[in-house]
């Protein structure tokens, strides 16, 4: 598995999920002939009725863009005086719920509700914070801070602070404020000194100096990180990846080494996610359904791609195998295709 993040060939020139909001990549695209208050019935039918219909709410929510259920979600308020989401978490139960409600909510909303129930409890679950904050684009980290400050009234940076410490929780925090640069022109001889101060603070001393690791992989742009990942396998022999494996250890290691999967490839990444959230005894239905819905308008056709490289097998037949039932069909219908 190593040998497929080695590979630093035609890295600079690959493009890269970051830059890509909505579009081209996603399984789900807008329904042509909307109409959000036909929608809205067929929804109300379905979930007042005797026994609710699963397979209308599925086949709506999972065949409208985000933008579109947006306004089914309008128009519901206004014919029911209730939200759909209330509804939903009503009439459905269990990973089923979790699925459709994420689909009825506005993407900033549902990456700031992973957040919180990331941090909710008795322990934080570190790994949903180093998904999010690695994976996303700093307007996408601005939207889910607002949407925090405006349920919490509290600064989603000063919430986390107290929830995590040490090197992960300075990483955790510049990457929180959204603030990476943006500039797509990349300095070649600032790569090779950013290359080479991480070789100064890593693999060459005794001990690491984490600080510089933070300050260059969680501020830097995309395209200079790449660059960046270039010139340190010239400079070491070995991948930055490979070093920080090798140097650092828990929380922050995954952090650092989610950053650098996401600068090369994010499908990859998620594709190793999806694989990881159902192999073995039992099914994590949370990180399969929040990477499934999050990347379902903006990369999940690359997901899928990698996916099916990288196991040789597809996605689709992956879930099939994983998920029974109206779950199973949810998010297969999110899936799209077999390939």
């Amino acid at each position: 598995m190593a040998s497929l993040w080695d590979n630093l060939e035609s890295l600079v020139d690959t493009p890269s999920s970051f830059t890509a909001t909505t579009g081209e990549r996603g399984t789900i695209k807008p329904k042509a002939d909307f109409d959000a208050g036909d929608d809205a019935v067929a929804l109300r039918k379905a979930i007042e009725g005797l026994g609710t219909k699963e397979k209308t709410l599925i086949d709506i929510l999972t065949h409208r863009s985000s933008a579109q259920r947006q306004l089914i979600c309008e128009a519901y308020h206004g014919a029911t005086g209730r939200t759909l989401v209330e509804d939903l978490e009503g009439d459905t139960s269990g990973d089923l719920e979790a699925v459709l409600v994420a689909l009825a909510t506005p993407p900033a909303a549902f990456d700031c509700h992973e957040v919180m129930r990331a941090m909710k409890g008795a322990g934080t679950t570190d790994s949903i914070l180093i998904e999010i904050f690695a994976s996303r684009s700093n307007q996408q980290i601005k939207a889910l801070t607002d949407v925090y400050l405006e349920e919490t009234e509290k600064k989603l940076t000063l919430d986390l602070r107290k929830e995590v410490s040490g090197d992960f929780s300075d990483a955790l925090l510049v990457l929180a404020e959204g603030e990476r640069d943006e500039n797509t022109t990349v300095d070649t001889e600032k790569a090779k000194a950013d290359a080479k101060t991480l070789y100064d603070a890593g693999e060459k001393k005794w001990g690491t100096d984490e600080s510089k690791f933070v300050d260059i992989l969680c501020k830097r742009s995309i395209p200079q990180l790449r660059q960046t990942l270039v010139e340190y396998k010239n400079i070491s022999g070995k991948t930055l990846q490979q070093s920080i494996e090798g140097e650092m250890s828990g929380d922050l290691e995954e952090l650092l080494v989610a950053i650098v999967k996401c600068v090369k490839s994010m499908p990859t990444y998620f594709a190793e996610r999806l694989h990881a959230s159902m192999k073995g005894g039992g099914t994590d239905e949370a990180s399969l359904n929040r990477i499934m819905v999050s990347r379902s308008e903006i990369d999940l056709l690359d997901i899928r791609a990698e996916f099916k490289k990288l196991y040789e097998y597809s996605l689709h037949s992956a879930i099939k195998s994983d998920l029974s039932g109206a779950l199973g069909d949810c998010v297969m219908s999110i899936c799209g295709g077999d390939d």
